[in-house]
């Protein structure tokens, strides 16, 4: 018998290939989570990354496992949105100093591993102390009208662009109820765009508050909300949690048939989710590349 077929006998050939098979169809119904969790557990360098607590939207229909993280914003002297970055600090992790991006906002832990996952975790903007500012700058070829027509790619997003925001709709859904741009932040140059959906919407404020359907919100998610949002502008993470596709905010025709015209709606898989309802979940957020 020869060496190799004393090695791995046909039957045991056999188990090797059923075990193949049950592995793939194992991580294909675990989903994004623990696909995540599992290339976390196999990557043998990287920073950051594991359990995650993170604030963002609600996903409320379809395959996406969870919601979008909230990114907080500020508006400067000249209107100008930018993405707020945690603080970035040293720290030693596992006997080695390590730089984070982390601090706390009104009580809640917002880190830079709140965005670690569908790629984005290799993204040279998401390395703590990268050489972008932190703009929401418009990105090229919008799907939506009003921003093609009067934004440049890579133009700022300013406070002045959404002037009309409570009266605004394109026949999606109702009108008034908020204006969306899609944006890129920390993606200057030749590097690998982090999208973010940007909204002003008179419902921001509600939230804040916790007026009428918002009063059930906990007061912790409600607490970081209103830090985290200015002049009735919120934004996130612009990445579908399913597989990495980009949602938008009234922005797709046929939402209406999955209820979303009124929400942010993913057009690749369904899934469907409300930037009102900010809520707090977990995730396995994978590794940025090692320094």
């Amino acid at each position: 018998m020869p060496l190799d077929e004393d090695k791995y006998p046909s039957e045991t050939g056999r188990r090797r290939f059923v075990k193949g098979v049950v592995g793939s169809a194992a991580l294909s119904s675990v989903g994004v989570g623990g696909a995540v969790a599992l290339d976390t557990a196999t990557s043998p360098t990287g920073v950051g990354g594991g359990i995650t607590q993170f604030i963002g939207i609600e996903n409320t229909a379809g395959p996406a496992p969870r919601g979008m993280p909230l990114i907080p914003l500020t508006i400067d002297s000249d209107g100008a949105l930018k993405g707020r970055w945690p603080e970035v600090k040293t720290e030693e992790v596992q006997g080695r100093e390590v730089t984070v991006a982390e601090t706390s906002i009104n009580g809640t832990t917002y880190s830079s591993a709140w965005f670690q996952y569908c790629g984005i975790q290799t993204a040279e903007g998401l390395n703590p102390e990268a050489d972008q500012d932190n703009f929401f700058r418009s990105v090229p070829g919008s799907s939506l009208e009003w921003q093609s027509e009067s934004k440049e790619a890579g133009e700022k997003l300013f406070v002045d662009d959404f002037s009309d925001y409570e009266s605004w709709g394109n026949g999606i859904g109702e009108s008034g109820l908020g204006k969306p741009a899609k944006a890129q932040w920390r993606s200057d140059g030749e590097v690998q765009t982090i999208p973010v959906q940007v909204v002003r919407s008179p419902e921001v404020s509600k939230v804040a508050n916790g007026e009428g359907r918002y009063s059930d919100i906990s007061g912790d998610v409600r607490n970081f909300f209103d830090a985290a949002t200015e002049n009735d502008f919120m934004a996130w993470l612009n990445k579908c949690t399913h597989f990495c596709c980009v949602p938008g905010f009234k922005t797709y025709e046929g939402s209406a048939k999955f209820g979303a015209e009124n929400k942010v709606y993913c057009q690749c898989h369904q899934s469907v989710y409300d930037p009102f309802n900010p809520v707090s979940k977990s995730f396995v957020a994978l590794p940025r590349p090692g320094e």
